[in-house]
């Protein structure tokens, strides 16, 4: 009975409940109340201590500082350590267990709960993952401005390619002499509209006088009117009669041409996806540098090595060195992969497909592999440092794999510009070795690139060997696309230039007599 009046009507905070319950002024307290022996009575409670009881009548939380009657003394005056310590409301004093009291520490909000709920902004995932949330499907998140808009310009020079064609030849693809198993236009069109061709380059042994086929041509009669053009009339973009051969940009324009739709097919899918990948997780000013350099320096190794005659056309040097890049992130991130010798093996099996097509007679394999160098080394420059290597030199931020999503390289050359001589102190021997490395095979990259087209225009100097890289020893196929002159009216010549330059049919394994 002591208990229920106890926990009922036995406490204060009861009676001010009931007192808000009934309206009526509330009763001063017992001037007999025994004034409290705790020893922290002294010290003014905190606010925490006015919060309401489970058991209170009202169900509410009252706090005697709603009532201009109660004051905080007369509250606390009666209270010990959760008791009623007041002769006069019951005979038996029931102790209850005591909380642990604490000195005061002059804050008045000591011991009461801070803790607010989570803001909506805490409750939002990590920064990184709402940035792979961002880049998931083909036109959500970030832009991919470089892979969307060299993909418009490829697909819209192919549709002028087979317009043109069928206003050249009477077909949108080439059907006559040979059928272009690539479905597309016809090879001497591609070379009017800018193919890698090297007779249009520079000067060529063996082409001085000699006839060319005329991009309408349909026949395969080398004294046919329509393969009696000049060298100028062949290679178009205005260049006058008589005139010395000097198309640079044929290092460049081919990126973006294509010999058929199975050729632009398979190029745009790996670039829509592998390079799209890229482009996020790299950038699209780091993505635009190695593209472009992979795909000139690819043309440039091929003018230089390739046989001449042969119309160089396509994206594969630029993806090519993408396709590097993805290899050196699986490499630096080896270890934060899941399956990454699955992914190697699949990403060896690609190389190796892609060079052994690059076989073929009329192809150009040498585009592949200066993409591919080029690729390796602005990888290596533009990457993040490989996690184990970034643990020795006391980096503290991991590498971030393409998967990731993470950008790289940014840290780095924002601190090098902020403080050029802080970037270089306190930096440990490996950093400067790995460091040294980068600069050097950038430097080796340029002077290559130099050397080559010095060699191009003015040494033009060949490997015996080097043929054997994008051929193969068959038929003859090696010798496709060589400008040998054999007699004086050059008849022999000018069926080499098509045979090499259609690079289709059965004429293509064969070497016409005379």
């Amino acid at each position: 009975m002591a208990a229920n009046e106890y926990y009922n009507a036995g406490t204060p905070n009861n009676q001010v409940a009931h007192q808000y319950l009934d309206h009526s002024p509330p009763s001063p307290p017992p001037s007999s109340a025994k004034p409290p022996t705790s020893l922290y009575t002294n010290y003014p409670p905190s606010r925490a201590s006015y919060i309401q009881s489970p058991y209170s009548a009202s169900g509410a939380i009252d706090s005697p500082y709603d009532n201009p009657h109660h004051s905080r003394d007369s509250y606390y005056s009666g209270v010990v350590g959760g008791a009623l310590n007041d002769d006069r409301q019951y005979a038996d004093n029931i102790p209850l267990k005591s909380p642990q009291l604490r000195p005061y520490s002059g804050d008045p909000l000591a011991g009461q709960n801070t803790q607010y709920p989570s803001s909506p902004e805490s409750q939002r995932p990590p920064k990184s993952s709402r940035r792979r949330e961002k880049t998931q499907g083909w036109f959500s998140g970030k832009i991919t401005w470089v892979v969307f808009a060299a993909t418009l310009v490829q697909i819209g020079v192919f549709i002028a390619e087979i317009a043109i064609n069928a206003t050249k030849t009477g077909s949108p693809i080439m059907t006559r002499p040979q059928f272009n198993p690539m479905i597309g236009p016809s090879q001497y069109v591609l070379i009017n509209m800018g193919a890698r061709f090297v007779p249009c380059m520079r000067l060529t042994d063996g082409t001085d006088g000699l006839s060319f086929p005329c991009p309408e041509t349909t026949s395969s009669d080398p004294n046919d009117a329509v393969n009696q053009c000049t060298l100028p009339r062949l290679c178009g973009f205005g260049a006058a009669e008589n005139s010395q051969p000097t198309q640079w940009f044929r290092f460049i324009i081919p990126m973006f041409l294509h010999a058929g739709i199975i050729h632009i097919g398979f190029n745009m899918l790996l670039q829509l996806t592998m390079g799209r990948e890229m482009e996020l997780a790299i950038g699209s000013l780091r993505f635009a540098l190695v593209y472009l350099s992979s795909g000139i320096f690819g043309f440039v190794l091929g003018g230089n090595f390739a046989p001449p005659a042969i119309a160089s056309t396509g994206a594969s040097g630029c993806l090519f060195g993408v396709l590097a890049l993805v290899l050196l992130d699986l490499i630096y991130s080896w270890n934060e992969r899941s399956k990454p010798g699955r992914e190697l093996l699949i990403i060896l099996l690609d190389i190796v497909i892609s060079f052994v097509l690059g076989l073929l007679p009329g192809l150009d394999n040498f585009s592949h592999i200066g993409g591919f160098l080029m690729g390796l080394v602005l990888g290596i420059c533009i990457l993040h440092s490989p996690n184990a290597l970034r643990q020795r030199i006391g980096m503290s931020s991991p590498y971030e794999p393409m998967a990731s999503g993470g950008a790289t390289g940014n840290g780095a050359m924002g601190t090098f510009f902020k403080r050029p001589v802080g970037f270089f102190k306190g930096r440990k021997p490996t950093w400067w070795a790995w460091w040294l490395l980068r600069a050097g095979a950038l430097m080796g990259v340029l002077v290559s690139f130099i050397v080559l087209l010095n060699n191009f225009y003015k040494y033009k100097t060949g490997c015996s060997w080097c043929k054997y890289l994008s051929c193969l020893p068959v038929s003859n196929w090696c010798e496709l696309g060589n400008i040998e002159p054999v007699k004086a009216d050059g008849s022999q010549v000018r069926r080499d230039l098509m045979t090499s330059v259609s690079q289709i049919g059965s004429n293509l394994f064969k070497k016409a007599k005379s």
